[in-house]
């Protein structure tokens, strides 16, 4: 930014700043707020920070703070936390949560969003009754997007930058991809890369396979911290078997006796492999992993 770009937007977002600034010495009057402006020969350098050195605000300040500013300015207020199950990787995480929950739960201006991507950990923290986050909320589990409206998603986008593809190909990413929204979008994104015009159904196998080839590695690793019974459990999954402890798939998938077939599932949970899902279903969280395991490990 150079300096008559940075004057100008300070002259036009003058009021905001005001409200920064005001903001920053009514809650933050505790800490040392510092704004450094940096001219050199050619280029002009706007930066701001806040210099906590040796006056800090009270852990209980800090925590109170959504619930004050929500109050003093009379609007409602939603704090959203990203991967929340990596609360339980801090010191004494246990005393942590009981010291979140006891402000977080008077704060009657403020809603919680908690939200991650290891439901087996959320679950613990929110379901277990010697967690204190025990009933903090509701738990709203989401559902992968439609497939009709990644079907129109993919197709708008090839749209947009004036290449082609079918709704049978995006439907068929979606297939090959399980709906899963990282995985759907990389794929469709490797396709994209690959099509001058209109894609073809060449190009949607080929960007697959390149990322199957991509991960193989990965995969094989994970294969090597599994016994084997885990891994036939893995494979069992992937092949849509319901009735685990029946005979015939005892037999067929070597698991041994029905007894270790709990210990099994706690495992394959544990690591983030599987996801269990309404109604004891079991499937394997990356459809990825999934065909890399039927068609590439089992025929080795």
């Amino acid at each position: 930014m150079n300096c008559s770009s940075a004057t100008a937007v300070l002259k036009i977002s003058h009021s905001v700043w005001d409200d920064f600034a005001a903001s920053v010495r009514k809650y933050l009057g505790r800490l040392l707020p510092s704004v450094t402006f940096s001219d050199m020969t050619q280029t002009c350098e706007l930066s701001f920070g806040l210099d906590f050195k040796d006056n800090k605000m009270t852990f209980d300040e800090i925590l109170d703070l959504p619930q004050a500013i929500s109050r003093d300015y009379g609007k409602k207020m939603v704090v959203c936390i990203d991967e929340f199950q990596n609360i339980n990787e801090y010191d004494d995480p246990l005393a942590f949560q009981r010291k979140l929950r006891s402000h977080w739960q008077k704060h009657t201006n403020v809603c919680y969003c908690l939200y991650g991507s290891k439901r087996h950990m959320l679950l613990d923290i929110f379901h277990n009754y010697n967690m204190p986050f025990y009933k903090f909320g509701d738990i709203l589990f989401l559902e992968k997007i439609p497939k009709e409206d990644w079907i129109e998603f993919i197709g708008r986008k090839f749209s947009e930058t004036g290449k082609e593809i079918s709704g049978e190909l995006c439907s068929m990413i979606t297939g090959l991809m399980k709906n899963h929204p990282y995985y759907t979008q990389q794929l469709s994104q490797q396709v994209w890369f690959r099509t001058a015009t209109v894609a073809s159904a060449e190009v949607v196998d080929e960007a697959f396979s390149d990322i199957i080839g991509q991960l193989s590695l990965l995969f094989a690793n994970i294969i090597d911290t599994l016994t084997p019974r885990q891994t036939n459990f893995l494979l069992a999954v992937a092949d849509r078997v319901t009735n685990f402890s029946s005979k015939e798939v005892l037999i067929k998938y070597q698991l041994g006796t029905s007894a270790n077939i709990k210990n099994l599932k706690k495992a394959a949970t544990e690591k983030d492999l599987v996801d269990i899902l309404p109604g004891n279903r079991i499937e394997l969280q990356d459809p990825v992993f999934e065909h890399w395991l039927k068609h590439i490990y089992r025929t080795r």
